[in-house]
């Protein structure tokens, strides 16, 4: 089976695992994932092999601490130890897709903003682009997302194989980190002043370049272009 084939098979899986046995094994399973230098072909292989053998122990009786040991980290770097090096995920490509899909969003809520504000003025509205302000607001969006990408993963990590992790208090910080992110944005889009050269931007030019920048992330994703 391809590595897709075998997350789909080892999703189904998992759910036959008792609660323990499910939580042991899936920090040892995210834990591997996360290594991005790692075959993910070869990763999901070794993946489906633990998940059978604990299946197997599981309908004996054997908790995922008898099959594996009480140091599932351990254990996990020895598989990770052991498997072939390829690059498992492109990492630009990934914070590209995620670029383009918030750029595709602002775009086109920019163009439905312009035409609705017109329709109460009656008259037309601004809508020049200044370069250099628009440069700098798309590196602050593409740093957020490259350091949101690398916090995230980072509170993942830091949560597995640890019994005191809160779900809740991860979920919190990711929340509070994107919402800093996102009003640093807005913050940047108010007060940062036009200058340089400027080009007219209409709303249904807008609202275009947005569907179009949205389709190609859509199409990324079906075929895992961003993977």
């Amino acid at each position: 089976m391809k590595a897709k084939q075998l997350i789909e098979e080892n999703n189904r899986k998992r759910e036959q695992l008792t609660k323990e046995n499910e939580k042991y094994y899936s920090d040892m399973m995210i834990y591997i994932r996360l290594q991005f230098t790692l075959s993910e072909q070869q990763s999901e292989e070794v993946l489906m092999e633990m998940l059978d053998h604990l299946l197997d122990g599981q309908h004996e009786g054997k908790s995922a601490k008898d099959i594996f040991g009480d140091d599932p980290k351990g254990y996990a770097d020895e598989i990770i130890q052991n498997l072939p090096k390829e690059q498992k995920r492109e990492v630009i490509p990934f914070i590209m897709g995620i670029v383009l899909n918030l750029v595709s969003w602002m775009l086109m809520i920019r163009g439905a903003v312009i035409v609705t504000i017109s329709q109460f003025k009656n008259e037309d509205v601004d809508s020049s682009v200044y370069l250099y302000p628009t440069l700098l607001l798309f590196a602050v969006i593409l740093g957020s997302v490259a350091f949101g990408v690398w916090f995230f993963f980072r509170t993942i990590k830091q949560s597995l194989f640890n019994e005191k992790a809160s779900e809740k208090k991860d979920m919190l910080k990711v929340g509070i980190f994107g919402a800093v992110s996102m009003g640093l944005v807005i913050a940047l889009t108010k007060f940062i002043p036009d200058f340089g050269p400027a080009f007219d931007f209409s709303w249904w030019a807008s609202l275009l370049t947005g569907g179009v920048l949205w389709v190609i992330v859509f199409m990324g994703k079906k075929f895992e272009w961003f993977k």
